[in-house]
């Protein structure tokens, strides 16, 4: 009988335990959080805090709420601001806070989003890949051999040939899969007319955390990729990175035709070979600007002049080689037709979702259509 134990293998669970977050992190989190839905408004997120401390408990005697704010302003998130006349302006973010949200933004997106398949993005020059992706094939005549997996190949032979006499044919062999990643320029409009706040749904935050994010992810890991964005309700107009925290709704008919005119003219001055528009929206478009400067507007179902301008500014753009993916934050079946014939006039692409897996969805799409899978 033989005496040694013999190993068991197994799973041991444990009570789970967050991990430690210091008092001022456990709050910043939160208070990211809060500056983004008031946009930027520090006075109503601190309010905000405040009750949600009443509720939940979520500070000690040791550390309150006001420790909470004198840390801001020690390490540089909060200022207070000072008029002319010397009085106090009211306290405001700093940009280290805007940066702060934006990170925050991406780990929440970009960190839930799983590997996705193979990309559809055209690259214009040949070029091998720069990116492994873990996937290996059979060797085809014309790979280079410096493109051969000496591990998986030898693993091969010795599973083929055995080791006594080991031989090393071109059956063996296996070469790894790579990615090109190809530089894009990409414009993300975002709706802000009055509907993107109707019905007690929030929709403008979940937009403009996606964007904050894509911009993030942009100049931290693809830096000589571009991002522009703008929003368009009665008009259209660029906003810069550092004003998305602040960005509102306001009390506009939707102008989707202007906002198609400025992303394709920000697009046209760019060097990069591909591009791409990304449409965020949740209402049918029901504004143009005449000639005349004078606006039309008609809110009133889907009216004919107003939808022939969006299938032109699709069709322009496909001659253009943009493609457009449009998100459409609606379900009405109306809508979604008028959608289905603005994505086929361009050719482009279009997601039916409501305002959960926004994120996800446009960063899927974002890494699928940067890369393209090569050969060798």
């Amino acid at each position: 009988m033989n005496d040694k134990k013999t190993p068991r293998k197994g799973f041991v669970f444990k009570e789970y335990e967050a991990p430690f977050q210091s008092p001022f992190d456990k709050l910043f989190d939160i208070f990211k959080e809060l500056i983004t839905h008031t946009s930027g408004d520090f006075d109503e997120a601190i309010s905000w805090l405040r009750e949600l401390d009443v509720e939940y408990k979520l500070t000690t005697p040791e550390y309150t709420v006001d420790d909470f704010i004198e840390d801001l302003k020690k390490k540089g998130y909060i200022k207070e601001e000072i008029d002319p006349d010397g009085k106090s302006g009211g306290v405001n973010i700093t940009a280290k806070t805007e940066r702060a949200i934006r990170q925050q933004a991406l780990d929440h997106i970009f960190g839930k989003i799983k590997r996705s398949g193979q990309g559809n993005h055209k690259s214009k020059s040949p070029g091998v890949g720069d990116e492994h992706t873990g996937d290996f094939r059979n060797y085809q005549f014309g790979d280079a051999l410096d493109k051969v997996s000496m591990t998986e190949s030898l693993k091969n032979a010795q599973i083929s040939h055995g080791i006594g006499d080991f031989t090393l044919s071109e059956d063996d062999l296996v070469v790894e899969d790579t990615l090109h990643k190809s530089q894009m320029s990409t414009v993300l409009m975002i709706d802000i007319s009055h509907s993107m706040i109707l019905y007690g749904e929030d929709r403008i935050t979940p937009a403009k955390k996606v964007a904050m994010a894509l911009a993030e992810l942009i100049t931290t890991r693809y830096p000589k990729d571009t991002l522009d964005i703008l929003v368009f309700g009665n008009d259209a107009w660029q906003i810069e990175i550092k004003d998305l925290p602040y960005l509102k709704v306001g009390p506009y008919h939707t102008n989707t035709v202007a906002g198609l005119q400025l992303a394709m003219d920000l697009l046209r001055r760019k060097r990069n070979t591909n591009k791409q528009i990304f449409m965020i929206t949740d209402g049918k478009p029901s504004c143009l600007r005449l000639p005349d400067g004078e606006y039309y507007k008609n809110s009133m179902g889907l009216d004919g002049y107003i939808v022939n301008k969006c299938y032109a500014m699709a069709q322009q753009a496909r001659r253009l080689h943009i493609p457009i993916t449009t998100f459409m934050i609606a379900q009405d079946p109306y809508l979604m037709q008028f959608v289905r014939e603005f994505t086929h006039a361009n050719q482009g692409k279009a997601f039916y979702t409501g305002i959960k897996g926004l994120g996800e969805m446009i960063f899927e799409d974002y890494e699928t259509n940067r890369k393209k899978r090569i050969r060798g």
